[in-house]
C-alpha cells in the first residue's frame, strides 16, 4: 500500500500577548491510500491544529506554520500560497475536512443546495441542473430522505445529526482522496454517533478514500482505525496499529488514557483511574518530557534528559519514552 500523505516535522505556533504557543511541535506521520487512522489525545494537545495546518487553514496572524513538510502525492502543500488557486483546488478536491461543529460551519443564510453545488461548480465544473442532481444524489448517499425537497432547506431546518450528514456530503462531493473528520460526532447523541461513523466508514470504502479521525474518544478509534497516533502537548508520543496501542500501550500517557475508559470485561464496581495533574503550559514548555509531572513511571533519567523522540519498541510500534513500561 503506497503512502498518500506524508507529514514531516510539522510545527505551528501562535503569537499571544503572553508569549509564543507551540501548538504543534515537530509532528510527523503518514497516511496510506485507503487507510483509516486515528489521531487521539485530550483537548488542547494539537490534534485539530495539526490537521488545519495540513489544509493551510491556520489564521495568520496570530498563527504561523514555521517548519515542516506536508507531501501529498509528491507535492509539498506548504510551499503553495495558502489562499492561492493551487491550494484552493486541493482543498475539497483532493483533501476534504468535516469540521467539528456543523452549526457554525454551514452558512445559515444559504440553502443546502447552494452550499453543496458551490464545490461541485468549482472543482467538478458542473453547472445548473447537473450540479443540483449530483447534490441530491449526495444527500441520498448520506441517508437524508426526500433529498429533492430538503435540498432547498436552510441549515436551521435540519437536526444536529442531519447537519453533520450534510457536512459529510459536502466533503465527499468532489471524490477526495482523503477525508479529515475533526471530532465528527461531538454535537450528536450516542445512537447518532454510531450511525455517522458507520456512514463515514462506508463512504470511505465506496470512494476509495483515506480517512483521518481526530477524536478524544478511544472507543471510536478502537472500532474504526487501523493505525493510531497519540498526541500530548503538541507532539506525537506513541504510534502503532490499533491492536498494539490497545493491547500493549507503551507510553505512560497512553496507558493513563486507557485506564480512564470503562471496560465491559472488567469486574463490576471497579473504579476508573484518572490521570492526575494538568497538561503543561504550552507557552513555557519544560526542556524535559512534558508528561513528567503527571507520570507514575518516571525515573531519574527523565528529569535530566530532553524530551525523548519516538523510537521503535516492537514491529511498527513507536513510543517517546525512556522507560520500558512493560515491566
Amino acid at each position: 500500500m503506497s503512502v498518500l500523505l506524508n507529514v514531516e516535522n510539522l510545527t505551528t505556533c501562535f503569537k499571544t500577548d503572553r508569549g509564543l504557543v507551540k501548538a504543534v511541535d515537530a509532528v510527523s506521520y503518514h497516511v496510506d491510500e485507503r487507510e483509516i487512522i486515528g489521531l487521539v489525545g485530550e483537548s488542547g494537545c494539537g490534534k485539530s491544529v495539526s490537521q488545519l495546518s495540513v489544509m493551510q487553514l491556520i489564521p495568520t496572524p496570530p498563527g504561523e506554520i514555521t517548519d515542516g513538510e506536508v507531501i501529498l502525492e509528491g507535492q509539498d502543500l506548504l510551499r503553495l500560497e495558502a489562499n492561492g488557486p493551487e491550494m484552493r483546488s486541493i482543498r475539497g478536491g483532493k483533501i476534504a475536512m468535516i469540521f467539528q461543529e456543523p452549526t457554525t460551519s454551514l452558512n445559515p443564510v444559504l440553502t443546502i443546495s447552494r452550499q453543496l453545488t458551490e464545490a461541485l461548480e468549482l472543482h467538478m465544473h458542473m453547472e445548473g441542473d447537473v450540479a443540483r442532481e449530483r447534490a441530491i444524489e449526495l444527500l441520498r448517499l448520506v441517508g437524508i430522505p426526500d433529498g429533492e425537497r430538503r435540498i432547498d432547506n436552510y441549515p436551521h431546518q435540519f437536526s444536529g445529526g442531519m447537519r453533520q450528514r450534510v457536512m459529510i456530503a459536502m466533503a465527499l462531493s468532489c471524490n477526495p482522496k482523503m477525508l479529515i473528520a475533526d471530532e465528527p460526532t461531538t454535537a450528536v447523541d450516542v445512537s447518532t454517533q454510531a450511525q455517522l461513523l458507520e456512514l463515514l466508514k462506508d463512504m470511505v470504502t465506496r470512494f476509495d478514500s483515506s480517512l483521518v479521525i481526530v477524536t478524544h474518544n478511544l472507543g471510536v478509534v478502537a472500532r474504526y482505525a487501523e493505525r493510531i497516533y497519540v498526541m500530548y502537548a503538541g507532539r506525537i508520543v506513541e504510534s502503532g496499529t490499533a491492536k498494539d496501542i490497545f493491547s500493549k500501550p507503551r507510553h505512560p500517557y497512553t496507558i493513563g488514557l486507557l485506564a480512564c475508559v470503562p471496560r465491559l470485561d472488567e469486574e463490576t464496581g471497579k473504579r476508573l483511574v484518572p490521570i492526575k495533574g494538568m497538561p503543561p503550559n504550552l507557552i513555557n514548555m519544560p526542556p524535559t518530557c512534558a508528561f513528567l509531572p503527571r507520570c507514575v513511571y518516571r525515573i531519574e533519567k527523565c528529569e535530566r534528559e530532553p524530551w525523548p523522540t519516538l523510537s521503535l519498541t516492537d514491529g511498527q510500534h513507536y513510543a517517546a519514552c525512556y522507560v520500558d513500561t512493560r515491566g
